[in-house]
């Protein structure tokens, strides 16, 4: 016999929604030939110089998977590896002119998957659903347990 829930499965709430939300964003996104990444990367360089590893911890993304991101910007001709104009040994990601008019309408179609899932609901429960998930984001789920392993990884 299973054991009965006492609370609410929030997991499952906000991992089921994070994935549907995930899906309609790369789907809207792949329409003008960008994924998620690609978006993150061309906006959070164009806010300010920054190099591709400020890049990667911005966009929650592991050294081998910004490499490929940025390859692809530059073979699109959105952005460029450039030296750092305060730091020569470093380099940052700079934006192309095409690549800040991608950034643009990017930009707008994420605006618009989330207007949309939150158009979902009514206009009252919106600022409560997004207030109480910024104290969380901000609060007791804002850093992962170190140590954790992922479900499909095997133990030793």
């Amino acid at each position: 016999m299973a054991p009965a829930r006492t609370e609410t499965d929030l997991s499952f709430l906000l991992d089921h929604t994070s994935h549907v939300l995930r899906t309609r964003m790369a789907a809207a996104l792949a329409e003008i030939g960008l994924t998620s990444r690609m978006h993150c990367v061309l906006v959070h360089a164009l806010e300010e110089e920054r190099t591709q590893i400020q890049l990667a911890e911005l966009g929650d993304m592991d050294k081998t998977t910004m490499v490929v991101t940025v390859d692809a910007l530059e073979k699109a001709g959105y952005a460029e590896r450039r030296p750092s104009s305060t730091d020569r040994r470093a380099r940052i990601i700079a934006v192309t002119a095409e690549g800040a008019e991608v950034a643009r309408r990017s930009q707008e179609i994420v605006d618009g998957v989330h207007r949309a899932a939150l158009g979902s609901i009514p206009e009252q429960e919106r600022d409560v659903l997004v207030r109480a998930l910024n104290r969380l984001a901000a609060g007791h789920l804002a850093t992962p347990v170190e140590g954790g392993r992922r479900a499909r990884e095997r133990a030793k």
